[in-house]
């Protein structure tokens, strides 16, 4: 029983109306080292709750019951006073197992995941979301292997993932954007380089005031792949010294 009220004290609904609940759970202390030094963030992870029970008590009840290995959840890394500080750091990472696992050099999202916890200590406040759910630009795993089949044929990234039928971009914030409400209600100033989707943030509600770009780690394999984010996706190269050509592999 008293192992049942310390998961409980760390649960918390989150109710939109004409949406599934969401799951709240944490924080759990979570040391990280990041370019020789420990820094602690607070771990949450979140569930949508459309299928099972939606009371704190029902959940555990049934927590063995449920299948979670078989499907990813989505997760926060929290740094410093998240709730009150006036200059917050946000940034939504999509799951890239190829990249932020293995390492790959196809694209950029290893460096940009670590280079954004690294942003987010430095600024002493801020936010990583690592969304489960948007392997590929929201394709999944299976659906990017075969899409980098074809790149390997000539496509390139939009090119394969509509060849097979998808959208370039088929992920979605919400969820994302309503466990960042519940911490926060102060505006944040976004990781990112595509103002696309900072438009369809704030679109779907989100406070931000102003994004920052997080390019870098471009390799021989990745350069066309950045280049087609910039030419076909709107992303937008702006860092503060180097241009594009500079850097070598920007579009003519």
């Amino acid at each position: 029983m008293q192992a049942r009220n310390v998961v409980a004290e760390k649960i918390k609904i989150l109710r939109q109306d004409h949406s599934p609940n969401l799951v709240l759970v944490g924080p759990v202390q979570l040391p990280v080292q990041l370019e020789g030094r420990e820094i602690t963030f607070q771990w949450y992870t979140w569930l949508n709750m459309e299928s099972i029970p939606s009371l704190e008590g029902e959940i555990l009840d049934v927590l063995s019951e449920i299948d979670f290995a078989s499907s990813q959840q989505s997760s926060v890394l929290v740094y410093g006073d998240f709730a009150n500080n006036d200059q917050a750091l946000v940034r939504f990472h999509s799951i890239c197992h190829t990249g932020d696992i293995f390492g790959s050099k196809r694209c950029d999202c290893g460096y940009q995941l670590q280079r954004s916890m690294n942003m987010i200590a430095q600024n002493g406040c801020g936010a990583l979301f690592y969304l489960a759910n948007h392997e590929g630009r929201g394709i999944g795993l299976f659906s990017k292997s075969l899409a980098y089949l074809l790149q390997e044929k000539g496509y390139d990234t939009v090119e394969a993932n509509i060849e097979l039928g998808y959208d370039d971009d088929q992920r979605s914030y919400d969820e994302a954007i309503r466990v960042l409400r519940s911490m926060r209600r102060k505006p944040v100033s976004l990781i990112t380089n595509n103002p696309k989707k900072l438009h369809s943030l704030r679109e779907k509600g989100l406070l931000t005031d102003q994004h920052v770009s997080i390019w870098g780690n471009p390799t021989k394999h990745n350069k066309r792949y950045l280049r087609t984010k910039i030419a076909k996706s709107g992303h937008l190269y702006d860092p503060p010294t180097r241009s594009v050509e500079q850097e070598g592999w920007g579009g003519r």
